[in-house]
C-alpha cells in the first residue's frame, strides 16, 4: 500500500507537469519548428494513466514573433485528481542558427512557471538548448540538454538530455519519438504518430513509458489536437 501511495504521488506530479512546453513540440520535446511572424497555433493535450485513473488536460497557444522567435503560454495542472492545479507557463523559443541547405539548426528556449492554484512552489524555470538536423528526405533528429529549477519536475534541481526523432511516412503521416532523460516527472520516452488531418488540424497520438516504475504503472496515453489559426 505504501509503495502504491508513493507511486500515486509521483504520477500526480508527472501528470501535472508532463506537458510544460508552450511552443511547437514533437510530443513533449521542443521541435525544430518556429512559427512565422503573426502565425498563431493552439493545442489541447489529453493524458490518461490507467493505473491511477487520472486524466489531465493542457491547453496552450503559440504565436510567431518574427526573427525566428515564437512565444506561448501553457495552462498546466488541470486534471481530475484530488489535487488539481493551475500553473501559468509563459515561454519563448529562438532558432539562434538556421543553416538552410546544410540542414542544421540550433535552438534555445526558456519556460517560466507561476502556480496560481494549489501552489506547491512560488515560481520555476526550465531552460534548454538543442541541435536539430534535417535531411533532404524530411527525416529529423533533435538532441540537446535541459535544466529545471527545484520543485518544477522534482523536489530538487534537474539537468539532463532531451532527444527526438521524426520520420515522415507520407505527406500526412509522420512516425516520431521523443525522450527526456532522468528521474523526474518528465522522464518518459514517448513513441507515436503525427497525422496531418487537414491543412489546419493536426492529431498527435502517443504512449509515454516512464524511465522507471513501468511495472508499477508509470506509463500513460497521450493525445494532442493542434490547430493553425492562420
Amino acid at each position: 500500500m505504501r509503495v502504491y501511495r508513493i507511486l500515486q504521488l509521483f504520477v500526480c506530479v508527472a501528470i501535472l507537469t508532463f506537458c510544460v512546453h508552450a511552443q511547437e513540440t514533437v510530443f513533449n520535446v521542443p521541435s525544430g519548428d518556429i512559427l512565422d511572424r503573426s502565425k498563431v497555433y493552439g493545442e489541447l493535450d489529453f493524458g490518461y494513466m490507467h493505473s491511477t485513473g487520472i486524466a489531465s488536460f493542457t491547453p496552450r497557444v503559440v504565436a510567431g514573433m518574427g526573427h525566428r522567435i515564437e512565444v506561448g503560454v501553457n495552462f498546466n495542472g488541470l486534471n481530475n485528481s484530488d489535487f488539481p492545479q493551475l500553473i501559468l507557463s509563459p515561454t519563448i523559443k529562438w532558432k539562434a542558427y538556421d543553416g538552410g541547405k546544410n540542414g542544421w539548426s540550433f535552438m534555445v528556449g526558456d519556460n517560466l512557471f507561476f502556480p496560481a492554484y494549489n501552489k506547491t512552489y512560488d515560481a520555476g524555470n526550465y531552460v534548454y538548448a538543442e541541435f536539430v538536423k534535417t535531411w533532404h528526405s524530411g527525416t529529423r533528429a533533435t538532441f540537446g540538454g535541459y535544466h529545471f529549477t527545484a520543485d518544477v519536475v522534482s523536489s530538487g534541481q534537474r539537468a539532463g538530455g532531451q532527444f527526438a526523432f521524426e520520420q515522415p511516412i507520407n505527406k500526412r503521416l509522420t512516425a516520431a519519438v521523443d525522450w527526456y532523460t532522468g528521474a523526474q516527472s518528465l522522464g518518459y520516452v514517448t513513441p507515436g504518430a503525427v497525422v496531418k488531418v487537414t491543412s489546419k488540424l493536426t492529431w498527435y497520438a502517443s504512449y509515454q513509458i516512464g524511465n522507471s516504475g513501468v511495472s508499477q504503472g508509470n506509463h500513460q496515453f497521450l493525445t494532442e489536437l493542434g490547430w493553425n489559426f492562420n
